[in-house]
């Protein structure tokens, strides 16, 4: 178990994956029903993943362009620890999360450079990035990129001493 992520918070996300929209249970061989969701990377181009190595680069860098970043997980994930500068708009696998990145966003211009992650739990399970991107996409911005986080924000960003807040 992630020293960052304590089983609780695992529980939570398991809870959030099954409960998610486009979550669809499956019976399987035994007669049982296993929970499996479209995974993120189905709808997101390659072009549009933003290592996190990349990330940190340009948050670093005193020239570099700096995108807002939003982070569209869990609430307790974000207290818990998230990148500086990110704000929390939401889960954006739940109708409220993707009503408040709407809201977050709407003053915004189309080309306005965002960066959108997660990491609740791996990258081919997260029930939020797939419907944040493409509820940015439909509300019409151009340079939405994605942190790709293949475990979690834990194993991905806070372990490898990646720049990290704590709290609101």
């Amino acid at each position: 178990m992630n020293r960052h992520f304590p089983r609780s918070i695992h529980l939570a996300c398991v809870m959030l994956l099954l409960t998610a929209p486009g979550v669809v249970a499956h019976g399987d061989p035994a007669g049982g029903t296993a929970a499996t969701a479209a995974p993120a990377s189905a709808a997101i181009p390659e072009a549009d993943l933003l290592q996190p190595e990349e990330l940190a680069r340009t948050l670093r860098s005193s020239s570099a362009q700096k995108p807002l970043i939003l982070q569209v997980g869990s609430r307790v994930l974000f207290e818990q620890a998230h990148i500086p500068g990110a704000e929390y708009v939401g889960a954006g696998g739940q109708d409220a999360g993707r009503q408040a990145l709407s809201a977050r966003v709407k003053d915004l211009k189309p080309d306005q450079l965002l960066v959108i992650y997660c990491g609740c739990c791996p990258w081919t399970k997260c029930p939020n990035i797939r419907p944040a991107y493409e509820q940015l996409h439909e509300l019409g911005f151009t340079r939405v990129k994605v942190l790709y986080l293949a475990d979690n924000f834990g194993t991905d960003w806070v372990d490898r001493e990646y720049p990290v807040a704590r709290g609101n």
